[in-house]
Formats: structure tokens, sequence, C-alpha cells
């Protein structure tokens, strides 16, 4: 015998450890795989509330079957913000009966996102509502004082959303709104004005019919108490105005969408939280030029980097509105569109400071 040679026969046969059973590893990971199943019979629903990773959905909207769930949300959407006002697809146990749980699976594509950031220098994002088609902007003409700044940034975000703004103005009792209501002449918006012996609830309804509306406002500007009034099963908490800082009370905790009816149809009031600043720091300009259909086409003929605001040189739009162009409405919308610019400038400026 060799030292190559280790003795062992090649003829003979090589053992057989098929049947041998190995007990798997508890702590091993098992093969990922990034083939998901298809849920081909996952039912689509309308998220109405979201609370601690939790989301009551109504599915079967509008039919006899309509009716409430309770969801969680699948592993892989665990990356993101499901929010209210988004149509999702749903699979598991869809009965709706006490103590069922569902699964949201997926997020039907959005329409429009409302979102904002924390403050003027935060990149982050948070999303607000999806798939809202309007804003109801709710502002008092007293206690608190309205601040037009505020309200510009609720028309920044809808203007950058693609979402209608309306205003509501409540509280006209106390004081006359027609000095800060100048601030927004040039915009078209259509305004509700409100009073504590006067509020135009035919008037709102029916503005709201057929539309998923988002309520935005001031904390302590009556936006629940008109939401109270409006959807009389709502129960939304309602505060008061502090006497000392002149500021209202946080009330509204959540955002929740209410149905609204009337006899012609139905529509969806979107109550979100009061707020006493609106990031926008995450706002594209582009944006809010475009809201300006009028302006936007001149702004064609503008030179590049134009930014439109009164010291922008051989801005098409300042020479259309001096040359008088676009009417007796000319100056007061080139003067909103200013303002509006003017305020996301001054944030830019802010950030690099």
């Amino acid at each position: 015998m060799s030292w190559w040679d280790d003795g062992v026969d090649d003829d003979e046969p090589e053992l057989d450890e098929s049947s041998i059973r190995m007990r798997p590893n508890p702590k091993a990971n098992r093969p990922r795989t990034k083939t998901r199943p298809e849920h081909l019979d996952a039912l689509t629903a309308r998220v109405l509330a979201v609370d601690r990773g939790r989301y009551t959905v109504l599915l079967d909207e509008g039919t006899p079957e309509e009716r409430v769930l309770t969801s969680t949300r699948a592993r892989e959407l665990r990356k993101q913000a499901i929010v209210t006002g988004d149509r999702v697809d749903v699979v598991g146990d869809t009965s709706g009966a006490e103590g069922t749980l569902s699964r949201i699976v997926r997020i039907v594509p959005r329409t429009t996102l409302l979102r904002r950031s924390g403050d003027d220098t935060d990149a982050m994002e948070r999303v607000v509502v999806a798939n809202a088609d309007q804003m109801l902007i709710v502002v008092a003409a007293a206690n608190p004082e309205p601040r037009a700044r505020l309200v510009d940034r609720y028309l920044v975000a809808a203007y950058d959303a693609g979402i209608t703004p309306i205003l509501c103005i409540t509280k006209t009792d106390l004081q006359d709104p027609d000095e800060f209501l100048a601030n927004f002449a040039g915009l078209g918006l259509r305004v509700f004005r409100s009073r504590e012996d006067d509020v135009p609830l035919a008037e709102i309804t029916e503005a709201l019919i057929g539309h998923d509306t988002v309520f935005v406002g001031h904390s302590g500007v009556g936006k629940s108490t008109l939401v109270n009034a409006l959807v009389p099963t709502a129960e939304r908490a309602t505060g008061h105005v502090n006497v000392v800082t002149g500021r209202g009370r946080h009330t509204s905790s959540s955002t929740v969408s209410l149905r609204i009816e009337a006899p012609g149809g139905s529509g969806w009031v979107i109550d979100t939280p009061g707020v006493r600043s609106f990031g926008l720091g995450h706002v594209d300009t582009a944006n809010i030029l475009k809201s300006f259909t009028d302006l936007a086409e001149i702004a064609l003929e503008c030179p590049r980097g134009c930014t439109h605001l009164p010291d922008a040189p051989d801005c098409a739009i300042i020479e259309a509105v001096a040359e008088g162009r676009l009417g007796e409405n000319g100056p007061a919308r080139l003067d909103s569109l200013q303002r509006l610019l003017g305020t996301f400038a001054t944030i830019k400026a802010d950030q690099y400071s």
C-alpha cells in the first residue's frame, strides 16, 4: 500500500443517505422570495380612520351590502403610509362581524395626496389625506384673529396637491371680514360667510355633495363645530379660545372621514386636527403656477428661471398685467400669485440662511 492508496475500494457502492431526516434549525431564516401573492380575490374599500395600526375601512360603499371592517396592514406595506381617504384592497375576513380582522394588501393608486412637513426646514413630508378633491379652509374673522399667511400656506399645499380650495370664514358677527378677504380677491375662491345666528349649512352642503373634502383650520376657528352641524352624527369634540393667549385649543386629535348626505346625493367630509403651523418644505413651486391657468400660459414667454416676483426682470406676466391684457382682475391675480410665491421664496431663503 502506497501513500496514495487510502484503502478505499472504488468499486464499493456509495451510501444512500436520502432516508435520513435532519431536524431543521429553528433559528435559520427561510429562503426569501420576491414573489408575492397577487390576491386576485381582494376587495376594494375606503379608509375612514387610522388608529394605532388598526384601520377602519368601508367595504361595498353605496350598496345594500355596505359594511365597516377593522383591518391591519400586510407586512409588505409596513414602509408605506396608509391614510384616511385611501382606497385599499383587503383580504381575509371581510364579513364585518364583531371581533373579525381583515388585512390590507394593496393601496390603490391615489388621485391626490395632501402633504405637509413638520416645519419649513424639514424635508420629511407627512401625508395628511389621500384622494381629496376639495379643501375647505375654515378661518375665523376674530377670536382667534385670522392669519393670512397660514391661509396662504393652506392654499399653496392645495395647489401643489391639485386640490380645489374653498374658504369658509366664521364668526363674522364679531368682525367684518372684508379687509381680510381682500387678500385673496384675485384667486377666484368660493367663500362662505358664517355667523352664530346664520350658518349657511345648505349652501356648504351643496358644495360638498359628490366630493371628498378635507377640512383644515387653525385651532379654535369653529371647524369641529361646523363639522358637527353638517354631520350631526359626527360628535367631534369642540373647544374654546384661550382669553389670555388668543389661541384655540386642540380638540380633534385624529383625521376621520364622515359621510354627508343630502337629497341630491352624498359626499365625504374629512376632518383633520386643528394646527397652528403648516410646513411647506416639500412643495414644488411649479404646481402653484399651474393653478393660475391664465398666468401659466403667459409664463411660457418668461426667461428661464423667472421667479415672477415683483423684482423679476423681463417677467412676461408682469408685463401682460401692466399692458392690461389680463383685464380688470389681472392685477389682483398677479398679486395673489406673488403672495403665494413670496411665501415659498421666504421659506427657501430661511433654509439656506
